[in-house]
């Protein structure tokens, strides 16, 4: 059954040609989605787009789906450790656990922060595309942690527009392997997808600007806590970025950690966690700062580290 897609282009797609974007969104073949710009299908902004144009964030991309089935709807399912951290009129910020995605996607069958909030009772904005009501940012399903959601139309507006400005502040906790040299620094090194596996990103000469700033917390010989500050959202930055530095997250196997470390440690993901989130409240304006505390895996992690766990 044919239909209408809107998609919405977040910042980690800003640059992302439109044949890509729409085949990432929708699940499709590069092929395919590219023969639909040749045949009219795909517009951006309301006028047809090549399929070699580049997208900017913020734009909007409608493409006339053939024989194909409705968007994917949203599966209003219970998320027992999801955790309502605030709530008010116009959001709620939640800390998100592993394993669940922000909004259903196409070959995703877990759990979503969209479907978990309709089954607490939650109403979510309805600006945006069906599946990604209320979303203005997003975490990785490995990452954990907190997130905003809009519950009222406003909100959305006033959250989208800042998150697109970069003015929230995004502070994120990862242990990496080793000690990065120095202890305190910048990492500007454009990110773009991996040349040999789609689904991978890796630091590119034409990829899009990324800026990491770090700050090591605690030293453990073969690991390290570290305090990250996102000034760029790309898919997977911090993961890549200490990847690019050889200090990949504890646990990280898909960019390069130990799985000897790892195992050792308990982790099954990536010790990753989004440890504290502030922004301009959408209707007051004043600022709103929440935190969040490890959940158990990556708390105990690091407790073995701080104990002097055999790493060797």
């Amino acid at each position: 059954m044919s239909g209408q897609e809107f998609l919405e282009v977040f910042e980690e797609d800003d640059g992302v040609r439109v044949d890509a974007f729409v085949a990432d969104s929708l699940g499709e073949s590069r092929t395919r989605t590219a023969q639909w710009c040749r045949d009219g299908l795909v517009a951006v902004e309301g006028r047809p787009a090549a399929k070699s144009r580049r997208l900017a964030r913020g734009e909007i991309v409608e493409v006339s789906v053939p024989d194909r089935e409705d968007p994917l709807a949203v599966k209003v399912e219970a998320v027992e450790d999801l955790k309502i951290v605030a709530e008010d009129p116009d959001f709620v910020v939640i800390d998100k656990p592993v394993g669940v995605a922000a909004h259903p996607s196409p070959g995703w069958v877990g759990p979503t922060v969209v479907g978990a909030l309709a089954a607490a009772g939650y109403r979510i904005s309805t600006s945006g595309a069906a599946e990604r009501q209320g979303i203005v940012h997003r975490l990785d399903v490995g990452t954990s942690g907190l997130m905003a959601v809009a519950t009222s139309e406003r909100a959305y507006t006033a959250l989208k527009q800042a998150f697109r400005d970069r003015t929230p502040t995004k502070v994120y906790h990862a242990v990496v392997q080793g000690i990065p040299d120095p202890m305190r620094g910048t990492i500007d090194a454009a990110i773009g997808r991996h040349p040999g596996h789609e689904w991978k990103f890796a630091v590119t000469e034409d990829g899009r600007p990324s800026i990491t700033h770090y700050e090591v917390v605690e030293a453990f010989g073969r690991a390290s806590l570290v305090e990250v500050h996102l000034e760029t959202g790309r898919t997977h930055q911090i993961r890549v970025h200490f990847s690019a530095l050889r200090h990949p997250c504890a646990g990280d196997l898909t960019y390069g950690a130990d799985p000897r470390l790892a195992s050792t440690l308990g982790l099954t993901r990536q010790w990753l966690h989004a440890h504290r989130l502030g922004f301009p409240h959408p209707v007051t304006g004043e600022w709103v700062d929440f935190e969040s505390g490890y959940p158990a895996d990556l708390q105990q992690a690091l407790d073995l580290l701080r104990d002097g766990a055999d790493l060797a």
